[in-house]
């Protein structure tokens, strides 16, 4: 299982990316012929980096927890990946349904905060885990 976790981290890595160069440069490009407001931009933007920053975190977590048992890192990094889904994924369609037609897509708003909920889950594991670890040096 948590080798699935490095290829996953990979396209997530990959992905963020090729999202980040998509709306610094064609998103940007659709923003100047007034397709795609500032504030649209900004949040394809956020969704980009949280994703790139949470994927570090995530190829963090697999090396750590590599060789060991850690129960609460493995958990964490299955957060990392459901709130990347969820939050990135979520801003990213919402950012840019005027653009693809998708203007039903409105139903997603309550995603993006969950999302970022369950990021946040993927830290606190991290917390419960160096109490166990703080337990077993005690």
């Amino acid at each position: 299982m948590k080798n699935y976790i490095l290829g996953i981290t990979g396209f997530l890595g990959a992905s963020g990316v090729a999202l980040g160069a998509f709306g610094a440069h064609t998103l940007k490009a659709k923003m100047q012929m007034g397709l795609i407001t500032p504030d649209q931009l900004n949040g394809f933007d956020t969704a980009a980096k949280y994703q790139l920053f949470h994927t570090i975190a995530l190829a963090a977590l697999f090396f750590a927890a590599k060789d060991k048992n850690f129960r609460w890192l493995n958990i964490g990094a299955w957060f990392f990946i459901a709130g990347i889904l969820l939050f990135s994924g979520s801003l990213y369609l919402l950012t840019t349904r005027s653009l693809t037609g998708m203007e039903f897509l409105t139903f997603l708003g309550p995603v993006t905060p969950f999302g970022g909920l369950v990021l946040m889950g993927g830290w606190i594991c991290l917390i419960v885990q160096s109490f166990k670890f703080a337990k077993k040096t005690n």
